[in-house]
């Protein structure tokens, strides 16, 4: 099947759409096409426990994310490792193929959102997955499978969608935190490494992160930026495009509810998909590592599975599960930080998806 593609129009601003209609329009060819505008509008009422609205406020804040692309080396597929996709991009659960089937099918464009709630503020994390890590030099390790993100704190001010006052990248085994001009916090037990900078799309602000070829390491931009050839995300709730080629400068990301039908967290249990809790399994088929012993297993992580090694009390995972508690340590004021959930999945707490 070959990948959706329309006229390209750039960053450009739209009218604003009646909340309704917006939230009516948010899941696109799923569920919520078939909604009424009054279910729209009660599912703004309910909040996070309703997916049209965690589908809303994920939109709403989702990134413009940079890719930047490597296209030599006999593993970059001319640039296709780099681009993002989703676990199943080839139609399988199985965690052992990706690598492989990298070459030979769609890498259409998506990213996973996950929001867990306090009454003080919506936590929303974004997984950007790649089928390889990957390198051009026998010095490095490769492994199938990368799984990589960011997590946005958004404080709950009595907005629709509150507002955006701090970030959390994941780089490899390390966090790393940046805030917008006039955020309310600063530098709690860890440092504050840069800006969150922002660009309009669709008439309103979003952040912008960036990841690094091969590796795919995520910070926000400019800290890692698109060097020579890259791509240029942009989110939706309704398209998910392939770019074009390794420097297509306006390509649709789909997201998709982790919590979901088509996410992660329901398939945890998967053998064929996870090693261990949180560990995306992996092998060294398809010609993974450059030379014999450079391509590692099971060496991915889902966003229950990233860990920075020295940030004191954080625990693996807790990013996602309990980003509260991160916030509270990374961030000053801690006590800004409400940290009693109302909804948070992770902890069983307003799990869609409980009987």
């Amino acid at each position: 099947m070959q990948p959706i593609r329309r006229q390209s129009h750039g960053v450009i601003a739209r009218a604003v759409v009646p909340v309704a209609v917006m939230l009516l329009s948010a899941c696109g060819a799923s569920s919520l096409e078939e909604e009424s505008v009054g279910e729209a509008q009660q599912a703004l009422a309910t909040g996070v426990g309703s997916s049209a609205f965690r589908a809303a406020l994920a939109k709403r804040w989702a990134p413009i994310h940079y890719q930047d692309v490597d296209v030599t080396g006999s593993h970059s597929l001319s640039g296709r490792s780099d681009y993002i996709s989703r676990v199943d991009f080839d139609g399988d659960w199985s965690g052992t193929n990706n690598w492989d089937n990298a070459a030979s099918k769609p890498l259409t464009a998506h990213a996973y959102q996950s929001v867990v709630e306090t009454s003080s503020h919506w936590y929303i994390v974004y997984t950007f997955f790649h089928p390889r890590d990957w390198s051009d030099t026998i010095f490095d390790t490769e492994h199938e499978n990368d799984g990589e993100g960011v997590l946005l704190v958004v404080e709950r001010d009595g907005s629709e969608y509150g507002k955006l006052i701090g970030a959390v990248t994941v780089a490899h085994k390390d966090f790393f935190s940046f805030l917008p001009d006039g955020s309310p916090i600063s530098a709690g037990s860890e440092s504050v490494d840069g800006k969150l900078s922002f660009a309009t799309f669709e008439g309103v602000q979003h952040p912008i992160t960036a990841q690094e070829a091969k590796g795919h390491g995520l910070k926000a931009w400019p800290a890692y930026d698109i060097v020579g050839d890259g791509v240029k995300y942009y989110p939706s709730l309704t398209t998910a495009e392939e770019p074009s080629s390794a420097t297509d400068s306006d390509v649709r990301y789909k997201l998709i509810d982790m919590y979901g039908s088509e996410g992660l967290w329901q398939r945890r249990g998967l053998s064929e998909l996870f090693a261990s809790e949180g560990t995306l399994r992996g092998d060294t088929s398809g010609g993974c590592g450059l030379i014999a012993g450079l391509c590692s297993t099971n060496s991915a992580n889902a966003p229950w599975g990233w860990d920075d090694g020295n940030d004191g009390s954080i625990q693996r995972g807790e990013i996602a599960s309990d980003p509260a508690k991160l916030a509270a340590y990374y961030f000053s004021p801690s006590s800004r930080f409400s940290t009693t959930y109302t909804f948070n999945p992770f902890k069983g707490i307003g799990d869609p998806n409980a009987p």
